[in-house]
């Protein structure tokens, strides 16, 4: 059995990591920096090799990409809240500086559901309870 673990490649691990964790409440559990690698050179050394970091309940991984990042939509993280009022706020602070693709909004299918691309190009989907406790 396998654990799917997001991994996010950033022009800037810290912010984005720092932004999610703002957006969604979080911790940062680890980071390795490349002057800690036996391979590494002044020009990456503070660049961050890998981090482990917790957003909203979700581990996740990043790092600092070493080449130009050319983002896609063939993927989007998926959230998925019980309460409307928790999915309500992940959206908002999540779409600060972003695009909202499609508002929070209900669906057909129940609940609410919404889509946006963050400030750093990351795609996002918050399914969620229609309730505001």
């Amino acid at each position: 059995m396998a654990t799917l673990m997001p991994f996010l490649f950033s022009e800037d691990s810290r912010a984005q990591a720092n932004f999610y964790m703002e957006a969604l409440g979080g911790q940062i559990n680890s980071i390795q920096t490349h002057a800690e690698s036996p391979m590494s050179n002044d020009a990456i050394k503070d660049k961050i090799m890998h981090m482990c970091f917790t957003a909203g309940g979700v581990s996740f991984f990043m790092a600092d990409s070493l080449e130009p990042l050319t983002r896609g939509n063939g993927i989007s993280l998926n959230l998925e809240f019980k309460s409307g009022t928790e999915g309500r706020k992940a959206f908002d602070n999540l779409a600060e500086g972003g695009t909202v693709r499609h508002p929070l909004e209900p669906v057909f299918w129940g609940g609410l559901y919404g889509d946006l691309e963050d400030k750093y190009g990351v795609m996002w989907m918050i399914s969620c309870g229609a309730d505001t406790d």
